[in-house]
């Protein structure tokens, strides 16, 4: 009983740390977009490295915390003067299924090798978060896309660009997940160990 409860306590801790740099993160990464009106969601990180050790209830945890932040923050500001209800569903379901995913992913694949469980956990977040985001682009938003690049001249170019943005953001995202997540989630383990 106390070692379930030291457990406990322990991801409790993990959790809330994770959080505030999910909060820190997302700041930094709202004010500094590279993406055009994307911001690039450096705070994945930590929502794997959290899915990874705590499991796939915190990861949702902090996926929800960085929806939070998302919205709070303006980063999601461009959605929300198109349509406010698609834009809740679209940044909460994206936050929270990347890292609950993670979480079961490394949960379902540490059997076999934690390495390599927790490289793949750390891919699948920003496929999660740009593949949910992307749906709900287009269920919510791509009318409006099309419509906005019309006025500009082009429909075909706006969309275009939007794909553009969304891939270059995703991109970054990935490379940036699955190398980071892993050797921190490796190094917190060799530090338990000591």
């Amino acid at each position: 009983m106390k070692k379930e409860n030291k457990m406990s306590t322990h991801t409790l801790v993990l959790g809330a740390l994770m959080s505030a740099l999910v909060i820190v993160f997302q700041l930094l990464a709202t004010y500094t977009a590279f993406f055009g009106p994307f911001s690039t969601a450096i705070a994945l990180i930590p929502i794997a490295i959290g899915a990874i050790l705590c499991g796939p209830a915190i990861g949702a945890w902090l996926g929800f915390v960085f929806a939070v932040v998302v919205l709070a923050s303006g980063g999601a500001a461009l959605f929300l003067a198109v349509d406010i209800p698609g834009t809740f569903v679209t940044v909460l379901a994206k936050g929270i299924l990347c890292g609950f995913i993670s979480g079961l992913a490394y949960n379902f694949l540490k059997k076999w090798n934690s390495t390599i469980a927790a490289i793949i956990a750390a891919i699948l977040c920003p496929i999660v978060n740009t593949g949910v985001f992307m749906l709900g682009c287009f269920i919510f938003f791509m009318d409006d896309v099309v419509t906005l690049a019309s006025n500009l001249g082009s429909a075909k170019t706006g969309a275009a660009l939007f794909v553009s943005l969304a891939l270059g953001n995703f991109l970054f995202e990935l490379v940036l997940n699955a190398i980071l997540s892993p050797v921190f989630v490796k190094l917190l383990n060799i530090r338990k160990k000591v």
